[in-house]
């Protein structure tokens, strides 16, 4: 046969090539081999090794490199011998299959032999758990070359059902995220399936008890069952499957997220399974390589675990030799090309024996995956097997080489034209035969092209096509006139430009599924189908439930529980299909079916109900008791005990809650009364509120209705002096209660106790209480000077001081301190500030003189946040930032910390600014994709203050706006549009044409992108405009409109010109003022008359007259105020007692008349209506 030459020139492709043999021999050909295999009897020992061939090929088997039993005929599969132990057939194996024109060879398989997997006998594991606790159950079956699939199973032989909380892990334990009381059963039964040897071994029962618990209510940080610590390193080979699983634990169930950490997920072949918990990679690819990271969160907080995954490959074939037919003396070129990872080492064999074994041949060269033999002869025609291998395996390929003699012709037809899809295949059809010794050599072989590879029928097969290999393909046989010409057409592949949504839909709206899509122009026939979970949508009415319109688009009105699921937009033409998917997910909730009440003792309960449908929208919490909310609970439970208040009726709904919103509530539950009984508690915040001498004045924060208990509830308030032994007591209704005769700022024992008609509350507490008192109190009056602003405005400050005064610069607080105290500690304080403190007593008479001022300072402490953070965007790639300094220095500035990172997790970046003049820096480099969070934070030899934080991002570069509305006036138009968010001001004009006969275009003045707005004035009315935004030479928008014309005419003499309608209003004007005095001077004349109430007033009267006097608001008014004007002082004199009981001695009280009114406060008196 000729060798086969492809010739590609400027504008065609020239191909040499003859067709197979058609006499009768045939070198052997595998048609079965053996598999490596586990073996657990002699029954599994069955290694096929099948060949076709003539002369019949026979059969010989090397184990482990000897040779084993006789030469076999007709078929060549080894099966065991009953008398031969198994063990003895554990190894490696190989069949050689012959005949005449040579030795065909298998791969290298491994028997493995092991005994039947048996479960060693094991006690009843019984393990419990608190409700909301995770928990393990374990599995340990026997241990296996095939390792088992792993079932947990109850007693009845029914799947344990699995979910986001409860799931398998790869090492087959049963893990619950945390537990459910409905998890408790005794039959958690690990069933392990051993499908080599065909045992399911069933292992002993585990019982689980979940105990009650109201922590549940309190929640859990997620952890990690599996995998442990912080990292895992995976090795992973090309073509296989791996899983990276992490199993969560905590309260809620957390939900898991997976990222790739160094690119895009959804770029990889990994797929999340149903509950989020495992990655899988079903065929893995080097592309997979790369860091991924889970991370399991929920209302509580989050962890994480990144893994290393490594792709290696074992060999695989890049291109193989061919089964072809030569004529003597040809130089045939066998190339055989593998790749791996690590790279693998390729060997050759001429009928099975090793070439290093066979004896040299000139004519014979090897150099890593490529043969040459020249000049070839009869004797040449064997079976020679290529094998690559390396750490992860090898593969064997055996190629037939056939020596032969025949006259040349070509079959295929001429002129063919030829079309495939850009990456698509091609076959390109030279059906040929004869084997004349071909001339031309030194021809370019396009068929080093690994793309390119010649078929044993006489076509070439080009792979991957690209639009460059568009052309003219001749096929010839050299040194005859025989030849066929071909046409190749590259055509674009079919693309779905926007792919079908994830749609979340209301029952009853509708949805838009898009499938818009780009093809070949020169592809006419096409068709767009849609398929619903794999099953076609057939496309209804315009008034019914589906309509695909003419772009692709897929609606769905009306939409149901039935319309969710997966949908599928499928793209046909002639030479590809493509398909995007989507999905409709129908969302909304139902209320709770039923409530019951359980478990009832006392004043407990246990409240139950049984969810509705959550609609694809997870319940996120649930628990809203009373009609005012009482408690909340995850989702996933359906009871809780309640302790509820005694001597109260209850009833109960429940309502549940997700992103949605809240559900409808439930039907009430039925009625429950809790019994009485006496208090539980007594009344908080006891104190001594007295301002009048001898008076101790006793008051107490009233408890709850629902504390009360029972009927005829009062308060029982106890009182002694500090040194008594003896304790008065009286029953009150509501506090504060009075006791008279006590003696000036005497200190009393306190307490009030709770009880009703069934008895008294726990015994109280006594607190310290004082009587009204006459004596001094204290005054600190501290004023300050600040210093914070450091050594750069020491110099401007001190200019300020001398021109403005010192008092202006300060500062006043007023502490009051009570009693016989001598020290008082003053918190709030200025770092870095100097304080002058001076002191004065007083007392219901006055004030004293001040004490000498006494001058402190605070140290220096950390800085507050910078006052302010902005930017600007130089370019696409560069931000500066602008701060002000911190509003509180509390020290001198030593400079600033300014750090960035990316908002999606990456690395920290941070740069020290010494200077703490400077409140500015230029950031370079930054990816304008991304958005970044940036930090600001001023330092002071205390140390760095928090930071002022902002999200920024880069600008890009602006265009002018291309979605732009008009609105339209007699001689303008009104242009706006929506400036994006992160585009850079862009000057453009707007070209405007008159359309009438002669008009020219006209321009505006410059306009900027960023101001969203510009009116195109001095236009003609009731014309027609065309509009026109220019990007270079590209039309970035137009539009033509018209202006509203023609302007009416104006009216001769308007009507407000009228010499009588003038006159009329100032009639009126003048009656009016008339009135308004008149009110006013009956108003000076009865301020001292009385008003009967049936009489009205032309006037609002004032409600400061005499019935609001200040006088009655005491026998007199003390009253201070700052130098800013606020309210620092107290009354003095007697002062009102608010209403209540008293006593008119410690020991004997007595019910008197009401007391006065109380007193206003000032800032009531102020805050007056007038």
């Amino acid at each position: 046969m000729t060798n086969n030459f492809l010739q590609l020139n400027e504008d065609k492709t020239e191909v040499l090539i003859v067709a197979p043999d058609t006499t009768a021999s045939k070198p052997p050909v595998l048609t079965e081999t053996p598999v490596s295999l586990t073996a657990f009897s002699t029954e599994d020992i069955n290694l096929p090794c099948e060949a076709s061939g003539n002369p019949t090929p026979t059969f010989r088997w090397v184990k482990d490199g000897e040779a084993i039993g006789s030469e076999r005929k007709e078929s060549g599969t080894l099966r065991a011998e009953d008398e031969v132990p198994l063990s003895s057939y554990e190894g490696l194996y190989r069949c050689y299959a012959s005949n005449s024109l040579g030795t065909a060879v298998t791969q290298s398989i491994q028997v493995i032999v092991e005994a039947q997997p048996v479960l060693p006998k094991q006690q009843k594991v019984h393990k419990s758990g608190k409700e909301g606790e995770s928990m393990m159950l374990t599995c340990n079956p026997p241990e296996s070359s095939t390792p088992p699939n792993i079932h947990w199973m109850d007693k009845r032989m029914v799947h344990i059902k699995q979910s986001d909380r409860v799931m398998v892990g790869l090492d087959g334990n049963l893990y619950f995220s945390n537990l459910l009381k409905t998890d408790s059963r005794d039959d958690y039964i690990c069933n392990a399936q051993y499908i080599t040897a065909g045992t399911v071994l069933p292992d002993t029962a585990v019982r689980l008890t979940v105990l009650p618990s109201n922590d549940v209510v309190h929640g859990r940080k997620p952890h990690l069952f599996r995998p442990a610590g912080s990292h895992t390193s995976l090795l992973a080979l090309r073509g296989h499957s791996i899983v990276l699983e992490c199993i969560p634990k905590g309260l809620p169930t957390p939900k898991v997220k997976w990222t790739k950490k160094d690119g895009d997920l959804e770029k990889t072949s990994g797929q999340v399974d149903d509950y989020g918990r495992q990655l899988r990679f079903y065929n893995i690819t080097e592309g997979d390589d790369g860091e991924y990271e889970c991370r399991a969160f929920n209302d509580h907080g989050s962890t994480s675990h990144r893994f290393t995954l490594s792709v290696e490959a074992s060999p695989y074939w890049v291109k193989q030799p061919e089964n072809l037919l030569y004529s003597p003396g040809e130089t045939v070129r066998l190339d055989c090309q593998a790749d791996g990872i690590p790279t693998p080492s390729i060997t050759w064999s001429i009928n099975g024996q090793p070439l290093t074994e066979v004896d040299d041949d000139p004519r014979r060269s090897a150099s890593g995956g490529v043969l040459i033999l020249r000049d070839v002869e009869f004797t040449d025609t064997a079976v020679y097997q290529c094998e690559a291998a390396n750490k992860h395996g090898s593969i064997l390929l055996n190629t037939h080489l056939y020596v032969v003699e025949l006259p040349p012709q070509i079959l295929s037809s001429d002129g063919v034209v030829y079309q495939v899809i850009e990456g698509g295949d091609i076959v390109l059809f030279c059906e040929s035969f004869g084997s004349p010794r071909p001339e031309g050599e030194d021809n370019v072989p396009l068929l080093s092209d690994p793309r390119v590879s010649l078929q044993t029928d006489g076509t070439i097969k080009l792979s991957g096509a690209s639009l460059s290999d568009s052309g003219e393909y001749t096929c010839s046989i050299i040194l005859t006139d025989i030849s066929i010409t071909a046409h190749l057409e590259v055509l674009n592949r079919t693309v779905i430009l926007v792919r079908p949504q994830d749609v979340q839909a209301l029952r009853g709206s509708s949805a838009l599924l898009d499938c818009d899509f780009y093809k070949d122009p020169r592809l006419l026939k096409f068709q767009i189908k849609w398929r619903k979970d794999g099953q076609e949508v057939q496309e209804s009415s315009p008034d019914d439930k589906r309509i695909i319109f003419g772009n692709g688009t897929l609606k769905v009105t009306d939409i149901q529980s039935d319309d969710g699921g997966v949908y599928s937009c499928e793209v046909i033409t002639d030479l590809d299909h493509v398909k995007a998917s989507g999905s409709i997910t129908v969302v909304g909730m139902s209320p709770y079916l039923y409530l019951s009440l359980s478990d009832v003792e006392d004043h407990h309960l246990t409240l139950s109900w049984i969810p509705g449908n959550s609609h694809n929208s997870p319940i996120i919490e649930e628990g809203k008791w009373r009609w005012e909310e009482w408690k909340r609970v995850p989702g996933e439970f359906n009871h809780l005990e309640l302790t509820l208040h005694r001597f109260c009726t209850y009833r109960f709904r429940v309502t549940a809650i997700n992103e949605l919103g809240h559900s409808d509530p439930s039907k009430p539950s039925q009625t429950y009364e809790t019994p009485p009984g006496v208090p539980d508690s007594n009344p908080t915040g006891v104190r001594s509120e007295s301002t009048d001498p001898k008076t101790l004045l006793i008051t107490w924060d009233e408890m709850d209705k629902r504390l009360h208990n029972s009927h005829g509830f009062l308060y029982k308030v106890f009182w002694r002096k500090a040194d008594s032994v003896h304790w008065n007591h009286q029953d009150v209704t509501s506090p504060p209660f009075r006791v008279n005769n006590t003696g000036t700022y005497t200190p009393f024992e306190i307490k009030v106790q709770a009880v009703n008609s069934l008895g008294e509350g726990p015994a109280p507490e006594p607190e310290i209480g004082h009587s009204g008192e006459e004596g001094t109190l204290s005054k600190l009056y501290g004023s300050f000077i600040p210093e914070s602003l450091g050594n750069l405005h020491k110099e401007r400050e001190k200019e300020e001081r001398s021109e403005r005064g010192m008092d202006r610069n300060r500062e006043s607080r007023v502490v009051v301190v009570r009693g016989t105290k001598t020290s008082e500690e003053v918190s709030g304080l200025q770092l870095y500030s100097t304080y002058e403190l001076s002191i004065t007593a007083f007392n219901s008479k006055g004030e004293s003189p001040p004490s000498s001022p006494h001058s402190f300072s605070t140290p220096e402490g950390a800085p507050g946040p910078p006052a302010s953070l902005s930017f600007e965007s130089p370019s696409d790639k560069s931000l500066i930032l602008y701060w002000t300094p911190p509003e509180e220095t509390n020290g001198l500035l030593l400079g600033y910390v300014v750090q960035y990172r990316q908002e999606v997790e990456s690395t920290l970046q941070m740069q020290i600014i010494s200077d703490p003049s400077v409140t500015h820096i230029e950031l370079d480099s930054l990816d304008p994709s991304s958005h970044y969070i940036f930090k600001v934070i001023a330092r002071t030899a205390a140390g760095d203050g928090p930071p002022i934080t902002r999200r920024g991002a880069t600008l890009l570069e602006g265009v002018p706006p291309s979605n732009i509305t008009i609105v339209s006036s007699n001689t303008s138009l009104n242009l706006s549009w929506v400036p994006g968010d992160r585009e850079r001001n862009h000057g453009f004009v707007i070209r405007y044409l008159r359309k009438s006969p002669g008009a020219q275009w006209e321009e505006s003045e410059v306009v900027n992108s960023t101001q969203a707005f510009y009116s195109l004035t001095g236009l003609h009315p009731g014309s027609q405009y065309h509009l026109m935004i220019k990007h270079g030479n590209d039309t970035q928008w137009e539009d033509v409109t018209w202006t509203i014309g023609p302007v009416p005419s104006e009216m001769p003499g308007g009507f407000a010109t009228q010499g009588w309608l003038i006159g009329l209003i100032s009639a009126i004007v003048l009656l009016v003022l008339i009135l308004l005095i008149l009110c006013l001077i009956k108003r000076s004349k009865g301020g001292k008359y009385k008003r009967s109430d049936s009489q009205p007033s032309l006037c609002v009267e004032s409600k400061l007259g005499s019935d609001d006097s200040l006088a009655e608001y005491g026998d007199s008014v003390d009253i201070q105020f700052n130098e800013d004007g606020s309210f620092i002082g107290q009354y003095s004199g007697r002062g009102p007692v608010p209403h209540g009981n008293e006593s008119s001695g410690p020991a004997s009280p007595v019910t008197t008349v009401p007391p006065p009114p109380i007193a206003p406060s000032m800032s009531s008196i102020l805050n007056r209506p007038s």
